[in-house]
Formats: C-alpha cells, structure tokens, sequence
C-alpha cells in the first residue's frame, strides 16, 4: 500500500522537508500532500475573486479557496501530521486538527512540550504526540511497515 500523508500547520521551519528527508531514506511507501507553504500566496488565494478593500473579506474569499485544496486533500490523505510551532499561532492547523477528528481521519500532532497544556484537547484526539520530525518519521515507519 502506498500511503499518503498531508502535512499541516507552522510554515516557518524546515520540519516538512525533515519528515520527506526522513521517509525518503528509508524508503517508506509514501506520498505527502500539504497546504500552500507560501503565506503570501495563500492570503492572496481569494484575490483572483477581485480585489477588496475589507480585510476581513479578502480573508474570508482566501480561506474559502485555500479550503477547497485543504479539506480535498484531509479527506483523501490516510494519516495527518499537525505541527503545531511556539512562534506564531497556527489556527488553521489547530481546525485541521478538529476536522479530523470530526471525521475520523488520524493525525499525529508535532510539537514543543511547552504548549502541552494549549493543546491538550487537539492531543486527546491524536493518535500520537511526537516532539521531533524524526519521532514521526518513526511512527510513519512503524505503520507503513509490513512486519
């Protein structure tokens, strides 16, 4: 089986390219998927609706279209990662984490010990806590395993 992984949340590090790193060399059978990673580009997703002098609605027309690529690519994915950084807030990842959770989809979370508490609701509901790319790496190892 050939799985696939949608990769969610922070966009200022490099942890996507950890876990592709990761599964690229030892060879698992997956494909990953992810968000538009460009934060330019996604807030400016909704412009090509015209342009608007309303933050709130150049928000709301971006989200939309940004949401036609994210909700497709949650429900086709088999697991979900969520990473969650200390940095900034990532209120996406945080409902893509409750979108799955909602519809039964699996999802690891990724994070720093500290915002434990933030997110212990969203960590009740994941099938696993990891704190590292290479401990994801691992779990993805482990289920794609054929033993």
């Amino acid at each position: 089986m050939n799985w696939n992984v949608y990769l969610s949340g922070e966009i200022h590090t490099d942890w996507r390219q950890q876990i592709i790193d990761g599964a690229k060399a030892l060879d698992m059978p997956i494909s990953f998927t992810t968000a538009v990673t460009n934060h330019e580009a996604s807030d400016a997703a909704g412009d090509v609706l015209g342009a608007e002098t309303n933050g709130f609605w150049r928000d709301h027309k971006s989200s939309k279209v940004n949401g036609i690529r994210t909700k497709t690519l949650l429900d086709k994915c088999d697991v979900v990662v969520v990473r969650f950084g200390d940095k900034y807030k990532q209120w996406n990842a945080a409902f893509d984490a409750g979108y799955c959770a909602a519809i039964g989809k699996p999802y690891i979370t990724l994070h720093d010990e500290k915002i434990t508490h933030a997110l212990k609701e969203v960590d009740a509901a994941a099938m696993a806590w990891a704190k590292t790319p290479e401990q994801v790496v691992n779990i993805l190892n482990y289920v794609t395993s054929e033993r």
